[in-house]
């Protein structure tokens, strides 16, 4: 089979890649984008989003992406279902190979695999995703006013989310498992300080509990050996999340924890004609809008590297 070249080739269905997908096309690159294993990324486990700007009565997940792709393909994007299965980025026109078999030679690469939350592994966990269990506090505490949620974990991440809930909830538990908090002095303090946060020392969750309607409860296990139920309306995962960027990483500089090292305010990595954009580059949002508008960059950085190459 030929190989097939492209000018622009995007890694990943998510805000990001899509929004990448729409600079692109109008800036006549003829992107191929491919939408990796979960089209739509995070934002489709999510139901509604109410902090995308421009809907003013809220707006699906599915519904937001679905319409972000709707618009690349509108606007000539080529989008493709299918996952890379091999990258090799060691020269231009870098090489990656999709489902095993198809090649495809590309100019640019845009990197827009995301990061994947961190949960506990409990099929009750799985079964309530959407229905009260969330990974992002941001995106779904609103929907919790005046309830009463946990958040499981004990570093800087988890005080975050419990202290931006706390002003949401009428009352927020911490289940961790160690009888110390990972937090930095500054966190655990405000932590402390908050009235409406309860800390669940030296527990373990056994299972998330719940009916048609949702979350209800979640049942612990102390460290002592002691079993018991706590009600609850949302149960949000604060554990950390991990950049889907292991294919790359040979190439690409990245952190200690694996998310892609761009430079300055640009998406630009260490590898000419390499731009990453979305979650698998930033640890520190994590939002929507942020992704879409690293997409955005991702794009633009994309077409000056081909006009500077004269490839364009």
């Amino acid at each position: 089979m030929d190989m097939e070249h492209l000018k622009c080739l995007i890694i990943g269905g998510g805000p990001a890649g899509y929004t990448a997908a729409i600079y692109a096309s109008r800036s006549g690159l003829s992107p191929v984008l491919y939408e990796g294993i979960q089209p739509g990324g995070q934002l489709t486990t999510t139901t509604d989003i109410e902090n995308y700007p421009g809907f003013e009565n809220g707006i699906s997940g599915q519904v937001l992406m679905d319409t972000m792709k709707a618009q690349a393909i509108r606007l000539g994007a080529d989008v493709r279902g299918g996952t890379v299965s091999a990258a090799d980025l060691s020269s231009r026109p870098f090489r990656v190979t999709v489902d095993g078999d198809h090649e495809i030679a590309a100019e640019t690469l845009i990197i827009a695999t995301g990061a994947t939350a961190k949960y506990l592994g409990l099929p009750s966990e799985e079964a309530f995703k959407g229905m009260g269990v969330s990974a992002c506090a941001t995106c779904d505490g609103f929907f919790y006013r005046k309830k009463t949620v946990a958040v499981v974990g004990g570093g800087d991440t988890a005080c975050e989310e419990a202290t931006y809930l706390s002003t949401i909830c009428s009352k927020v538990y911490m289940i961790v498992r160690r009888d110390v908090l990972r937090a930095s002095t500054a966190m655990q303090e405000r932590v402390m300080n908050t009235p409406n946060i309860e800390i669940l020392w030296n527990c373990n969750t056994q299972e998330v509990l719940g009916d048609g309607s949702g979350v209800t409860g979640v049942r612990l296990l102390r460290k002592d050996g002691e079993v018991f139920d706590v009600a609850i309306d949302g149960f949000f995962l604060a554990i950390g999340h991990h950049p889907n960027s292991e294919m790359f990483s040979r190439w690409v500089n990245v952190n200690e924890e694996g998310y892609i090292i761009t430079e300055d305010k640009t998406s630009r990595t260490n590898v000419d004609g390499v731009f990453a954009a979305g979650d698998v580059q930033d640890p520190l949002y994590r939002q929507a809008i942020t992704a879409a508008a690293s997409g955005c960059r991702a794009a633009l950085d994309a077409e000056r590297f081909l006009i500077s190459q004269k490839l364009i």
